[in-house]
């Protein structure tokens, strides 16, 4: 603004508020200082898959809500329901995209009965690792094929989220050979499930709301979650004696936002601006706690609950790793649409391996020297 032109406005706002208070008519309104309007608040609702704050998971989708709502100075106001609070965890996608909530936080491979390509966009077995998913999700083409595939929901995903590699699980027997797998009833969603069944298991679907009292009755006769800085929060520790590692079912594994596609287009630009980037602050920021503090909750659960830590065996990893390769790919082979998204997957894994034999991969090995 020119000096002139601040003095000129100066003047003017005096010569009103002198008029006003010699009682004079009402002041006249300057350009630029009219009374604002009373601001609308939108007021949204998330829902989620998780337990009402538990770490991590549960907290991140709060300070999702949190974000968005100090972003836009308040414009937008989240509320959030945790898994069973205003509809059950697996109903969170429908909730969505029906319009009972304009906003879910879970993990898209809870929705492989809508469409088998939902998977590809939480984790593969064997697959990319945090690092390497969100670069095929933001320049790899990853965001546009599960924005397509969600579309048809009336939705609009984010990626909002990352555990990094999860542990294998807990057990309460060893697990020598992939024979001990035969007859496992194992909590272990999405394509790892898949791979659990063709090694002879059970795969089975809780929430995790459900799994501790699942394991402790002998519903099921494992579990996966997450990780140690979960599983502590969990107490899997007090009704499973084995924890194995590492989680070659869930490499990188993937957050979600679930967003109802209405709701955000009526949004003026800057608010979907901020909606969009709360998110990518979220996806990060949940990696960036689970990396600091999974080794701390690993040491309690070793050291203080004396938790039996063991890796899987090698052989048991190599057949593992065989029969994903072979349920990927005929997952992929069911539709059009998966076959489309496991060849992007392909292509971007050729890429990303390579580049990180020899930066990644390479200086693991320089700092083992």
């Amino acid at each position: 603004m020119q000096r002139r032109d601040f003095l000129k406005g100066a003047g003017a706002l005096a010569a009103a508020g002198a008029l006003a208070a010699c009682g004079g008519k009402e002041a006249p309104q300057v350009a630029g200082t009219a009374a604002a309007k009373p601001r609308e608040t939108i007021k949204w609702k998330m829902v989620t898959t998780w337990p009402k704050n538990f770490p991590g998971l549960g907290t991140s989708a709060n300070k999702l809500a949190e974000l968005i709502t100090e972003m836009s100075g308040g414009r937008i106001e989240v509320t959030v329901y945790g898994a069973g609070e205003l509809v059950p965890a697996f109903q969170t996608f429908d909730a969505v995209s029906e319009g009972t909530a304009e906003l879910g936080h879970g993990a898209a491979y809870y929705w492989k009965g809508k469409s088998e390509a939902a998977q590809f966009f939480t984790t593969v077995p064997f697959g990319f690792n945090a690092q390497e998913m969100n670069g095929w999700l933001y320049y790899g083409g990853g965001m546009e094929l599960w924005a397509e595939l969600y579309d048809q929901f009336g939705l609009i995903p984010a990626a909002a989220g990352n555990s990094g590699v999860q542990m294998g699980g807990w057990f309460n027997k060893e697990i020598n050979s992939l024979k001990d797998l035969e007859g496992l009833k194992m909590r272990i969603p999405g394509l790892g499930g898949e791979v659990l069944k063709r090694a002879g298991g059970t795969p089975v679907n809780l929430p995790g709301g459900e799994l501790f009292t699942a394991l402790q009755s002998g519903t099921i006769d494992a579990t996966e979650w997450v990780g140690p800085y979960n599983d502590l929060a969990f107490g899997f520790y007090k009704v499973a004696k084995y924890y194995y590692y590492p989680g070659w079912h869930e490499p990188g594994t993937t957050l979600e936002a679930i967003i109802n596609k209405k709701a955000f287009e009526a949004l003026p630009e800057d608010l979907q601006s901020i909606v969009m980037n709360a998110c990518k602050v979220i996806n990060q920021d949940m990696l960036a706690e689970y990396t600091a503090r999974n080794n701390s909750a690993l040491s309690t659960l070793v050291e203080k609950h004396n938790v039996d830590l063991r890796p899987f065996p090698d052989d048991v990893l190599v057949k593992l790793k065989a029969l994903s390769e072979e349920v990927v790919a005929e997952v992929a082979a069911k539709d059009a649409f998966s076959t489309r998204v496991y060849d992007s997957v392909k292509k971007f894994r050729k890429q990303v391996q390579a580049w990180h034999d020899v930066s990644e991969k390479a200086y693991y090995r320089a700092r083992e020297l």
